[in-house]
């Protein structure tokens, strides 16, 4: 029997926390829950709930939410834990669909497992609209830096990893506020562990999310493009080289070299300069068009690209060789 272990980061949930702790089943072998300098002491008030699994941590300062999953995974990690869920404790996660996240891990299908409450079109419409947007929006910007181009929702919290790949996680650098499931992505993909998209309907009730897409929106897409950079530097240039490797400078060398001499030009025959001929045009749109050309085929390449062979089972044979 594969040991589970739930981590529930806790800040001013006192009110959804005794029912969430009633619906998670008996899969689960231990409960984190994690105290993160709660003013009204969300966990202080469970401790003599009536389950022996409960574990409180309590964080001395406020850590954002990922610095209290992480509490979480390294009390997990030291207890031995085979695989890690991480639910938040505002009622919006359903614990019942704990084995079906677990469930393509244990297969061997999967390293970490996500919730994706797009999947499902007919029950977008509980989401308020600006969330969907701004999820939405969220979510090309974290396939672009985290190389997941096919997971969708990276804010949404619920999620199951295996230890053996959470031991090769930098818990140090990984982001510890609202950013952390997105930067989780970027990491993972870092180490190669296959990530997997579980469909889950998005639940939505009187509670009030503490996070405000249109006050992280520019921190996020900064931290994003910072995290670009840092996978193509790292998959293309310092762990392997290839044929995209060059394609990406190349084209937005061409592109820019092409838009910039096309409008320089256009703005000199704007005020009265000599007509722009028709191979200065060419010189413009040529290196436009094949410039534009190279970044798709860069863009193909990294998408298919995506990892797809399983961490931890292999992580699991290397070790059996040992």
């Amino acid at each position: 029997m594969p040991k589970i272990a739930v981590v529930i980061p806790c800040y001013r949930v006192s009110l959804e926390l005794s029912s969430i702790l009633r619906s998670i089943g008996s899969e689960v072998s231990a409960i984190y829950l994690v105290d993160d300098a709660c003013p009204d002491d969300s966990v202080e008030k469970f401790r003599t709930f009536d389950d022996s699994r409960i574990i409180p941590i309590k964080n001395l300062v406020n850590l954002g939410v990922g610095g209290a999953v992480m509490r979480g995974y390294e009390a997990a990690l030291s207890d031995g834990m085979e695989i890690v869920v991480k639910i938040d404790g505002d009622g919006q996660m359903d614990p019942s669909l704990i084995p079906i996240f677990v469930a393509p891990i244990l297969r061997g299908e999967a390293d970490y497992t996500k919730g994706n409450r797009f999947y499902e079109l007919e029950q977008i419409h509980r989401m308020p609209v600006l969330r969907v947007i701004g999820n939405a929006a969220l979510s090309f910007f974290t396939k672009v830096s985290s190389g997941y181009w096919d997971v969708f929702d990276p804010t949404n919290g619920y999620t199951a990893i295996h230890t053996s790949v959470l031991k090769k996680l930098p818990f140090h650098k990984i982001s510890k506020r609202y950013f952390f499931e997105s930067d989780m992505l970027f990491r993972l993909n870092v180490v190669r562990a296959v990530v997997e998209d579980i469909p889950m309907d998005a639940k939505y009730g009187d509670e009030i999310s503490n996070l405000k897409i249109h006050k992280v929106f520019f921190e996020f897409l900064y931290k994003h493009f910072v995290n670009f950079l840092r996978r193509i530097f790292y998959n293309y240039y310092l762990r392997d080289m290839s044929v995209a490797s060059f394609e990406l400078p190349l084209g937005i060398l061409l592109f820019s070299f092409g838009t910039i001499f096309g409008l320089h030009n256009w703005y000199l025959a704007s005020i009265g300069g000599p007509a722009t001929t028709a191979g200065t045009v060419m010189l413009s749109a040529l290196p436009i068009i094949g410039g534009f050309q190279l970044i798709l085929a860069f863009l193909a390449y990294d998408i298919a690209s995506v990892p797809k062979l399983v961490l931890h089972t292999r992580l699991a044979d290397r070790s059996s060789i040992k």
